[in-house]
């Protein structure tokens, strides 16, 4: 059994305002250690349930966040930007039989801790065929498309529930409960790490490979908060205006899809002046 764990890292223990969240901040370097414990304690249950292997890809920021000498050593992790599937990546190998959301968030547009979708702001909302989106569910339709199911999400309680909607038998384990985007009620890392290693050890009993999803067309819509980056997002092939500050396209596949999704937002970051937006 192998399990990859996504591993972002705004839903983590304690976490609660961007600079718990910004590479070189004292406050980001603090957090690693308990992002860390995070990670750890879902490899842990995994591996008490049974797995064989766990793969951590991060996910956050500029991918390398966590810290490698704290993490079991039965443990691997994938770190370092420019992946073909970003937070998913490994997973197209066909040798993943479950993934888990370690440390996620809530969407662009919605309620929960540091809520976006890959950008922090400039993104006011992202709608999968009609659906709004959050990473997790973005993430959750290509894991779907190689027959791997969600089986652990951690976050913040708004992260839960969004999750009941793309992965409602995975297991989840909130580590606070949201007051606004920049506060929230705390667990200690020491409550935090027990919690996640129980339903991590539950959640192996998942790791269950499916039929593939496939045959779906996927059109992604992006909202944002200056017209400028919509008419930046439309340099790339297949990207047309849908309204003000709005843009679409659609992808045979989420394979696809969210590589797309890769460089819009890639091109749009680039387009954000520091003052203006």
């Amino acid at each position: 059994m192998k399990i990859l764990v996504s591993a972002d890292m705004e839903g983590a223990t304690g976490v609660t305002w961007p600079a718990d969240v910004l590479p070189g901040t004292p406050q980001w370097e603090r957090c690693r250690s308990l992002f860390t414990s995070d990670v750890n304690a879902a490899a842990l249950g995994f591996f008490d349930g049974g797995a064989d292997e766990v793969l951590v890809n991060e996910a956050h920021w500029s991918m390398r966040n966590l810290l490698l000498e704290r993490l079991d050593d039965r443990v691997q992790m994938l770190t370092g930007k420019h992946k073909s599937l970003s937070m998913v990546e490994g997973i197209q190998h066909g040798d993943v039989d479950a993934v888990a959301f370690v440390g996620y968030h809530t969407g662009a547009g919605t309620e929960g801790v540091l809520a976006h979708t890959y950008l922090a702001n400039s993104i006011t909302g992202v709608w999968l065929n009609g659906v709004r989106a959050s990473e997790g569910l973005l993430n959750a339709h290509v894991a779907a498309e190689y027959g791997v199911p969600v089986v652990l999400v951690t976050g913040d309680d708004a992260t839960c529930k969004d999750a009941d909607t793309y992965a409602p038998d995975a297991r989840k384990v909130a580590v606070k409960d949201h007051v606004s985007r920049y506060a929230a009620v705390c667990r200690t890392p020491a409550r935090t790490a027990a919690d996640i290693r129980a339903a991590a050890a539950e959640a192996a009993a998942l790791a269950v490979r499916h039929t593939p999803v496939t045959g779906d067309s996927f059109t992604i819509e992006l909202e944002f908060d200056a017209e400028h980056l919509a008419a930046a997002a439309t340099v790339v092939p297949g990207v047309a205006p849908t309204g003000e500050r709005r843009v679409a396209y659609t992808s045979g596949t989420m394979y696809d899809g969210i590589r797309t999704f890769k460089a819009v937002t890639t091109i749009v970051s680039s387009a954000v002046e520091e003052q203006y937006g």
